[in-house]
């Protein structure tokens, strides 16, 4: 499927611009990975892949807890959408196959 495989992200958050990896697998409208940032990696999940259309969520730890949830489009070799942060609003996110 056109989503799997690794992404280098550039997510712009209230902290400034962050570089993150994805490392995505489509099985039908199933999708898993996992997401790397500052030397941390976890688990996505709630992922869906229809078409060239994902989302996914990831839970993190730092700078505190919270749960990601990101919308995007892959087209070729580029992803972009939304991330959500909670109630910090959402915040753009784009990204080059690795």
């Amino acid at each position: 499927m056109a989503v799997d495989g690794n992404w280098n992200l550039t997510m712009t958050t209230p902290m400034g611009e962050q570089q993150a990896t994805l490392s995505l697998k489509a099985a039908g409208a199933t999708l898993t990975g996992t997401l790397g940032a500052q030397g941390n990696t976890t688990e996505i999940f709630d992922g869906t892949a229809s078409g060239d259309n994902v989302s996914w969520k990831a839970s993190i730890d730092k700078p505190m807890p919270l749960t990601l949830e990101f919308t995007g489009t892959v087209s070729g070799d580029s992803i972009s959408g939304e991330m959500g942060i909670g109630p910090m609003g959402s915040f753009p996110f784009t990204g080059t196959r690795a």
